[in-house]
């Protein structure tokens, strides 16, 4: 099958799986913003339509004529070379435009994309439909996480399915992976694609260590938080300290002691706490205080990769112990697709792995997610290392 036509079908499934996510949800939900990292849902698919209209429909597509001259200020989201924009903490105010709008614009744009790839394009324009297919992924799971947010923050906390099962039991015996010292190749290296992030591949010398084969669970960091985990100020950096001092937290975001018994909330609704589930919604503070608590620490990124092929990963983003940095020989792209990744290389935490929400096509063994210590509305947990 030509690429081309194999990369629009791609193309074509993703578009309609990220208004699959959108269907349990009701109108009132598509513009709900509780706090700045959460994008309303009709944002999201804004702005994943706007991705294709600025990069391939405007520069590449003859007499295309854009569906609203107001969408780009709309639903541009950081690209300072792309012009002025809607300040993040206002993509809630948007009640105009219309949700039926904002899908009507979606349609438009996908029907002309299928229109530019009439023809066999030249690999740039291949190259632009591949990123931008995997743009919309990263966003499906925003979609999720952030749908899980403002429905979880809701004081009813509904349901947003009665179908979906985001916490999977790891069911092997927990054990130590022994990794020999050595130099080791991390980094994207294959003819596939990846994000500039992952590149180039390169060498690194590591130390013995030992890795766990399994996420630690719900029941480990409940003895965490029984023993005292959050009111012991040697368990934590000092930032951290502050920010559970601050914030007065006291377990893992979505949890709830209801008359002496956990609950947390998940997209079923409010549940009690499986035990034997990999813990979630943790932020890099909590899971080094965790690994402290536990005499061990957390794996950096590139011990994470060598060594996750012995050892089962996708279920939880994995705080690592590396900053997020650019590897030696990476190179930003020009123009304002070199605003993706590297401007925000600056305090900032790597995770590795994937998560429940993450698209399966979408993660590998090289892919470099990145957060601020602080946050944990994503679908985060731990492995120990030693």
């Amino acid at each position: 099958m030509p690429v081309t036509e194999t990369l629009l079908d791609t193309f074509l499934v993703t578009r309609k799986e990220s208004e699959t996510i959108c269907t349990p949800l009701e109108i009132e939900d598509y513009v709900v913003q509780p706090i700045e990292d959460v994008s309303p849902p009709k944002w999201h698919l804004g702005h994943t339509t706007w991705f294709f209209e600025e990069f391939l429909l405007k520069p590449y597509l003859k007499g295309y004529k854009v569906y609203d001259e107001d969408f780009s200020f709309v639903f541009n989201s950081y690209y300072e070379t792309l012009g002025k924009r809607v300040i993040r903490a206002d993509r809630g105010n948007l009640s105009r435009p219309s949700v039926q709008k904002v899908y009507a614009y979606r349609y438009y744009v996908t029907n002309a994309i299928k229109t530019l790839f009439d023809k066999e394009p030249e690999e740039k324009l291949l190259q632009l439909l591949e990123i931008g297919v995997h743009h919309e992924k990263q966003h499906q799971e925003l979609l999720l996480t952030d749908i899980k947010y403002i429905l979880g923050n809701n004081p009813l906390f509904p349901a947003y399915t009665d179908s979906i099962n985001e916490h999977i039991e790891e069911s092997h015996q927990q054990d130590w992976v022994s990794i020999d010292a050595g130099i080791y190749e991390i980094g994207h290296g294959l003819d596939t694609f990846c994000f500039d992030n992952e590149l180039d591949r390169h060498k690194v010398f590591l130390h013995d260590y030992e890795i766990s084969n399994k996420l630690i669970t719900n029941k480990e960091y409940l003895e965490f938080i029984n023993d005292g985990g959050y009111n012991s100020f040697e368990f934590w950096h000092a930032e951290g300290w502050d920010w559970v001092s601050k914030n007065q937290i006291s377990s893992p975001f979505y949890w709830h002691n209801i008359d002496t018994e956990w609950h947390h909330y998940t997209l079923e609704g409010l549940q009690k706490i499986s035990p034997n589930t990999p813990v979630s919604h943790l932020s890099y503070f909590e899971a080094f205080a965790f690994a402290q608590w536990k005499g061990c620490r957390l794996p950096t990124e590139f011990e994470w990769e060598a060594a996750q092929k012995y050892f089962s990963w996708g279920d939880r983003w994995e705080w690592t112990e590396s900053a997020y940095l650019p590897y030696p020989g990476y190179k930003k792209e020009e123009g304002a697709l070199g605003e993706y990744n590297g401007k925000f290389m600056v305090s900032q935490k790597v995770l590795r792995g994937g998560s429940f929400a993450t698209p399966s096509d979408h993660t590998r063994p090289t892919y470099r997610n990145f957060f601020h210590p602080h946050l944990r509305w994503q679908y985060t947990g731990l492995r120990l290392a030693k």
